[in-house]
Formats: structure tokens, C-alpha cells, sequence
């Protein structure tokens, strides 16, 4: 849903370092997947958004779904997202195919999977929304350098 679509960052919560072991990579499966009924926005003065539900039948987030996690990652997991957040179990569509220039996104199979929706209070949401690729182009860097 936001900065843990960035494998380095997930790998740094999980693993302790952004560049896991060829073995800790195999572990995971991890696909690009959409959540319908939600939007993202950015979070006032932070590097990172938080997504909450709308009535709007348009809106939508796109993000990634992981599989195989162990429940120390799904802990460390919590841990990071920490009280601004609250689990949710929602349904998302796995993605064939991601959107390029030019072509569509294609939606495959809906899954069960959970998310962490933003509870801290909208008056810290702006109305804009979070942008993935000005995080990672301007933002990412201070988020794993220590490694």
C-alpha cells in the first residue's frame, strides 16, 4: 500500500537489511495487486501515506500482495506500521499484467489478503495522493542507507 511496495524497505523490516540473501528472497512471492473502495493519501509532514475507505466506486490502490511471510515477519511487520495503522482483512485482485504506457492493467484472481488502514485521524490526511515514484526517486534513500 505505500513504502513497503519498495523491496528494499520490506526486506529491511523483515530481514534486518535491504539486500536479503538469495534464500530470504525465494521465500517470499510478492505481486503487484489492487484494492477497490480504498484511496491513499498522503500523510501531513511524513515520508509515508495511509490509505482508508471511501464510498467512491472509482477509487482504488494500487500496491503488492505477499505470500509467505512467518509470523516474526508479520510481527516486525506490525511493529513498523505501528499505532497509526489497524489491520483489516479485505479482498484485493492479484494483477496479470501492470499498467505501462499504452496498454491496460489486466485483474486476475481476487485473494484474501490484509492491509494496514491509516485510524490516526483524516485531519492529518491531505487530499492528495501519495505518489510511489517521487517517494522512491527523492525519499527511499533515507529509508535504507544505514545498511
Amino acid at each position: 500500500k505505500g513504502t513497503l511496495m519498495a523491496p528494499p524497505i520490506l526486506h529491511r523490516v523483515i530481514h534486518g537489511h535491504s539486500t536479503p540473501e538469495p534464500w530470504q528472497k525465494a521465500l517470499l512471492t510478492v505481486k503487484p495487486a489492487i484494492l477497490h473502495g480504498y484511496r491513499r493519501h498522503r500523510v501531513r509532514y511524513a515520508d509515508y501515506p495511509g490509505i482508508i475507505p471511501t464510498p467512491s466506486s472509482s477509487a482504488s490502490v494500487l500496491g503488492t500482495v505477499v505470500w509467505g511471510l512467518t509470523d516474526g515477519d508479520v510481527y516486525r511487520l506490525d511493529r513498523f506500521e505501528g499505532s497509526e495503522y489497524e489491520k483489516r482483512v479485505v479482498r484485493v485482485r492479484v494483477l496479470d499484467a501492470v499498467e505501462t504506457e499504452g496498454s491496460e492493467t489486466k485483474e486476475g484472481k481476487e485473494v484474501e489478503a490484509v492491509t494496514y488502514v491509516w485510524t490516526a485521524g483524516k485531519e492529518r490526511l491531505e487530499d492528495a495522493e501519495w505518489d510511489f515514484e517521487a517517494f522512491k526517486r527523492d525519499k527511499m534513500a533515507w529509508w535504507v542507507e544505514a545498511d
